[in-house]
């Protein structure tokens, strides 16, 4: 089967090994001719990034570089990259990396041209309409990890770094005019973060499917990503190398993004403010909350999971698939309480309050309240 295709769903999405070459083309096909790359600290001086600058270049769009990006990004990394994209006269976007840089090159892209602030387009009621949609700028985007799925989302998710919150700004606009997924740019991610982000994908499609809303689009997307994670991430795991089973996962975590439009959960509602508040690493986060909320929604997904794990050859329906997810995790080392990922003295009420507040608690199919918010983090810590 050839891992080689031109998608336009959610967005346009050249997929394959070595399509990073088409990365001028892209640019082109946006109307980018002066791009500025924004990426992660980590990533700015890696071979993958430089060679992605020497095709810039070689086209004649620049080299330019922003890299100044915290692993969660904040409001102050939003300001000084559009800042490095007004004084360096951008006309475009390459978000490029896992979802720190992917998040915070969409959030220049469409900040550069706005004259309110940011916290003025959180994803609260229709507060997006508040922004100049001709003013945003045109964004390529470029994965490197197979997690997040940014690079097909109208969204980014910042930190408040004053309250220690993390937002969702959301504008359609956010969504790149074109995608590049190059499973060859994954290729060098060690056996954690192949995990964290991987597992990120998969907690995706997990609270996509148990969302209670209508979109049956996104509900097959969801449990076809289930299944390419199980089939391929342990294979991704145990040998970074296999091309094969890196393009499986970077397709999963595009379809794990896309698929969350139907809603997310009381996974993403923890580790929200679990990440903003003690730094944690977004994807195996949720890894070590998805165990709990399966049992916390038990009543109300175990039919759904039933069919999700005669599909995905799972003996044992609901409980088969709670048990898949135990052994997933174990074996690729993720940590079974907060406790053992570091979190050794966590404020059980602050996060409460943070994962009430926060917007993925009305994709779960059980209502969250304090009382019973407060009993599943325990479970966890």
């Amino acid at each position: 089967m050839s891992l080689v295709a031109n998608w336009s769903y959610p967005t346009a999405i050249r997929f394959g090994a070595g399509r990073i070459s088409e990365i001028a083309e892209a640019c082109a096909a946006a109307g980018i001719t002066r791009p500025l790359l924004v990426t992660d600290r980590g990533l700015a001086d890696m071979d993958i990034t430089a060679r992605t600058l020497d095709l810039l270049d070689a086209a004649g769009l620049g080299r330019a570089i922003f890299a100044d990006v915290d692993p969660n990004p904040n409001e102050k990394n939003a300001a000084a990259g559009v800042q490095a994209f007004n004084e360096g006269g951008h006309d475009g976007v390459v978000a490029f990396g896992g979802g720190s840089g992917l998040d915070l090159g969409k959030l220049v892209a469409f900040l550069a041209g706005q004259t309110r602030p940011l916290w003025d387009f959180e994803d609260i009621g229709d507060w997006w309409t508040r922004a100049d949609a001709d003013a945003i700028a045109p964004i390529v985007a470029v994965p490197t990890t197979a997690g997040t799925g940014s690079e097909v989302g109208r969204a980014s998710v910042i930190t408040n770094s004053e309250t220690a919150e993390k937002k969702i700004i959301f504008h359609p606009g956010f969504l790149p005019t074109v995608v590049i997924c190059d499973p060859e740019l994954t290729v060098g991610m060690p056996g954690f973060i192949t995990a964290g982000t991987g597992l990120d994908a998969f907690a995706h499609c997990v609270e996509a499917y148990s969302s209670p809303h209508y979109h049956p689009m996104s509900q097959g997307m969801a449990l076809e990503g289930m299944r390419l994670v199980k089939e391929y991430l342990p294979r991704a795991y145990a040998n970074g190398s296999d091309l094969e089973a890196r393009a499986h996962m970077m397709s999963a975590a595009a379809m794990g993004a896309t698929a969350f439009q139907k809603g997310l959960g009381a996974i993403h509602a923890l580790s929200h403010p679990i990440g903003a508040i003690y730094h944690t690493h977004h994807g195996t986060t949720n890894a070590v909350c998805m165990p709990a909320v399966l049992q916390f929604n038990r009543s109300a997904i175990t039919g759904r999971f039933d069919m999700a794990a005669s599909y995905l050859g799972l003996r044992g329906g609901f409980d088969g698939f709670c048990a898949f997810v135990d052994d997933l995790n174990a074996a690729m080392g993720i940590p079974t309480t907060l406790a053992d990922l570091g979190i050794t003295d966590i404020d059980i009420d602050r996060v409460v309050e943070g994962a009430l507040s926060d917007p993925s608690t009305g994709g779960n199919p059980i209502e969250m309240t304090r009382e019973n918010t407060k009993e599943l983090l325990l479970k966890i810590v």
